[in-house]
């Protein structure tokens, strides 16, 4: 093997990383080069499913082409101009997506936790100005186990040690509470709701082994806001656009979110979006300079967002989530009769996970997906014994089985 061939192979990229990057994550070691749909390829050429679509932000597939014409076409004609200036994007946009989601304004920026932070201000300036709490008192009420991003005030309310250790002081104003505990929500608003702004609550928890509520809990929660006014923030960031077999997970039971934040997939992961979308009585508290950025609402990011939103009604990608995520779960099932491996399968729509027989402290599940990656699929443990599984959205009935095949090889070969 010639010395180019070797400097090209997955360990050198890898190697590249170690010395060079900030050892902030812990990869599987594949080392991927192209993605087309659901597959993608590694640098020496194997081909896998994707099961992970860059944790729900792929939900249109990779390389999805007419998303691809879009981020083509604008990037040549006009990247940025700041929001010093109007745009000839931006406001097409704002009418598309508003009109999507049943919202009057949305607040454009880039990343997931760039919105919630966003979400946070606005629920905080909202109170307020609008709800009268006094100022520096207003308090939002978060849930245990939640994952909203790992800025310093989000880590603030976050109850994973590797999240928080050693990154304080941290940001107050934060009530946690049990996730998926109507009975727990309800005695903290009866206790403060005067000093209370918002509730923030991911409709399935996605990061914490997407643990799923019980059925009426998310109906149930914006009851108890309304009635003490307190706004109702829903963060989809990874449950929106499509993933769990509706628009947003919040539709399942009928809640229209005072602040909705959205991320990931309103590009199809083809380049940083997010955005935050409220109604005028809450969004009108934010003046001129009071909150921005230069990247947020820029045209490329517009023009890609207007695609990737335009593929998911097209490709019909709710409908397609719900059908065969209820197929999936099915499968899974009967992998579970046949193996003490694999304990639960638990999810909705095409976001789901299976949750490994053994303690969270063990290896077992990060070994069974180097297993999986070596049979041609990619995934990746969350919270040490679960799996996450979440394909892309254009993943055919075919293709599910087929995957459903490799799992069940997978773990039926598997010896501790």
């Amino acid at each position: 093997m010639s010395e180019v061939t070797q400097q090209k192979d997955s360990q050198y990229y890898i190697n590249l990383e170690s010395e060079y990057g900030a050892h902030n994550y812990h990869p599987l070691p594949v080392v991927l080069d192209k993605g087309e749909g659901v597959f993608v390829w590694d640098v020496e050429g194997k081909k896998y499913y994707d099961f992970l679509s860059a944790y729900s932000a792929v939900n249109q597939g990779h390389s999805h082409p007419k998303i691809l014409a879009a981020l083509v076409e604008q990037a040549k004609k006009l990247a940025l101009t700041s929001r010093a200036f109007y745009n000839s994007k931006l406001g097409e946009y704002e009418k598309m997506i508003t009109s999507l989601f049943s919202f009057d304004k949305v607040l454009p920026m880039n990343s997931g936790a760039e919105a919630v932070e966003t979400a946070v201000k606005l629920a905080r300036k909202w109170s307020y100005e609008v709800k009268g709490i006094d100022e520096n008192s207003a308090k939002i009420i978060v849930c245990e186990n939640n994952f909203h991003g790992r800025t310093t005030t989000i880590v603030s309310f976050s109850n994973d040690p590797d999240a928080s250790k050693n990154y304080g002081p941290f940001t107050p104003g934060f009530i946690k509470i049990p996730y998926n505990d109507l009975a727990a929500l309800e005695e903290t608003l009866k206790n403060d709701a005067a000093n209370i702004a918002a509730f923030l609550v991911e409709p399935i928890q996605g990061e914490a082994g997407v643990y799923v509520p019980d059925e009426g809990y998310l109906k149930g929660a914006f009851e108890l806001c309304k009635q003490h006014n307190v706004l109702f923030i829903a963060d989809e960031v990874q449950t929106g656009i499509a993933r769990t077999g509706k628009l947003i997970a919040c539709d399942h039971e009928g809640v229209q979110p005072d602040i909705l934040v959205l991320g990931k997939a309103i590009s199809g992961g083809m380049y940083p979006v997010s955005a935050v979308l409220a109604n005028d009585e809450i969004m009108h508290v934010i003046k001129p300079g009071q909150h921005g950025s230069t990247f947020g609402g820029n045209p490329v990011a517009c023009a890609v967002a207007m695609a990737a939103l335009k593929v998911v009604q097209e490709e019909d990608l709710a409908e397609r989530a719900e059908k065969l995520g209820k197929l999936f779960r099915a499968e899974i099932e009967k992998v579970i009769a046949k193996t003490s491996l694999i304990t639960k399968v638990r999810g909705k729509g095409l976001l789901n996970a299976i949750l490994i027989n053994d303690t969270p402290e063990s290896t077992t599940a990060w070994d069974i997906c180097m297993k999986l990656k070596e049979n041609g699929l990619l995934a990746k443990p969350t919270h040490g014994n679960i799996i996450r599984l979440a394909p892309p959205l254009v993943i055919t009935e075919a293709e599910i089985l087929d995957c459903v095949a490799i799992i069940e090889k997978t773990v039926l070969e598997f010896t501790r």
